[in-house]
């Protein structure tokens, strides 16, 4: 197939470009025209094009998806049909990736699919979650309500990552005006002040000798220090993209102090919040535990749910193996069981999950008490050493001033 991409007029009048994947030019306007607008320019797309476009590709984020179930769900609601509601949504939405999914599921729907089956055409945009649970509502004549449960789902995800990213602001801001200072005081203030004491003829003491050379170190050979710095940052991003890397981060998570506990919290109304949304759509417990481990973040989790699954399938109860793993807290499998017993393992997964959501919040709050004293240290330590490397050449020509 080629690629084209198009500049088209939508029923609003407002000009659209976007790209698609068709075999000649005259089907990509047909394809243009079928998502209800008018073409103005087709053009085959170069190479250049393509890198440029994989370069800038996002994934929707919970908060893009939180809000396209949210409209869908109003005008299903409001008696829209499948058809004008996806057309309206692809026109109002603004993320690109997002929006050319949209219309290409339009186009899927159209030709005879089934809507769920349409979404799962684009695993890259929705996750195997949306698929599942809009298959479910389709199944069960409640498509509204299925949608509506993976807004909640979404917004609640969504808000989640919000209040952690805007914890780890102020320590990110803190450590890279720290690293800045510290460049600065190395590389500018702390040979000029030596020179003044060179000058002097001032024997310099051991403290300031030692600074001296890793300020001449970090001045002679920044050139070197700079590339590999950066190449070390990217060998650890692409380390931690690797099944290795997420395993080894997975387990320092688990095992250091400070993140056990908001790691476990979080895996915990993850996974109650996600199966509680599925068992109520009416997906089997099997499917739902095997959905559930595909989405889990950490490794860890994620096998432990794929055992969960294996154990279930030959008839053990879920709090079985959720207890037998030992990474969930008590309160879990505990729960989990009393739904099991009671028949009610939907509300239960639901109070869990509010539960947990909330640990969460304050995890995150102790995380970062925890956290800014510690950087305060750390910096107050190397600003100490920097001070005292400064300070100290004055009082050794105070002393000798002094035994005049």
């Amino acid at each position: 197939m080629a690629s084209f991409k198009y500049e088209a007029i939508n029923k609003a009048g407002k000009s659209i470009k976007g790209s698609l994947e068709t075999e000649t030019i005259e089907k990509a306007r047909d394809e243009i025209k079928k998502m209800g607008y008018t073409p103005v320019d087709i053009s085959a797309q170069g190479v250049l094009d393509k890198d440029i476009k994989i370069g800038i590709k996002t994934k929707p984020k919970p908060r893009d998806l939180s809000v396209f179930c949210r409209q869908f769900v109003s005008m299903l609601r409001a008696g829209v049909t499948i058809m004008d509601a996806l057309k309206m949504l692809a026109e109002a939405t603004e993320h690109p990736q997002l929006k050319r999914a949209i219309q290409e599921i339009k186009v899927s729907t159209e030709k005879g699919e089934a809507l769920s089956f349409a979404f799962g055409e684009h695993p890259d945009v929705f996750p195997e979650l949306m698929e599942k649970m809009v298959a479910a509502g389709e199944a069960s004549g409640s498509l509204d309500v299925a949608i509506e449960r993976m807004a909640t789902q979404y917004e609640r995800s969504s808000k989640t990552q919000a209040m952690i990213k805007k914890a780890m602001v102020y320590p990110i801001v803190v450590v890279i005006v720290a690293i800045a200072v510290i460049i600065v005081m190395l590389t500018v203030v702390i040979p000029n002040y030596v020179n003044m004491f060179d000058d002097l003829g001032t024997e310099l003491p051991g403290i300031t000798v030692m600074v001296q050379n890793l300020s001449n170190f970090v001045i002679d050979y920044w050139f070197i220090l700079l590339p590999v710095t950066i190449a070390l940052v990217v060998a650890v991003l692409m380390f931690s993209k690797t099944t290795t890397g997420k395993y080894f981060f997975g387990k320092i998570a688990l095992k250091f102090p400070m993140t056990k506990g908001l790691v476990t919290k979080s895996a915990s109304a993850q996974m109650a919040r996600t199966l509680s949304t599925l068992m109520a759509a009416g997906i089997p417990l099997v499917e739902a535990v095997g959905i559930v481990s595909d989405i889990m973040t950490n490794l860890y989790f994620r096998d432990a749910m794929a055992a969960a699954k294996d154990e279930i399938t030959i008839g053990q109860p879920l709090s079985r193996p959720l207890e037998e793993c030992g990474l969930f807290p008590p309160m879990v499998y505990f729960m989990t069981r009393i739904g099991e017993e009671t028949g009610n393992s939907e509300d239960m997964l639901d109070k869990l999950a509010d539960y947990y959501e909330e640990e969460v919040e304050m995890a995150v709050a102790s995380f970062m008490a925890a956290l800014e004293p510690a950087i305060i240290i750390a910096l107050a330590a190397i600003v100490c050493v920097l001070l005292g490397a400064c300070m100290a050449p004055m009082l050794t020509m105070y002393d000798a001033l002094n035994t005049l």
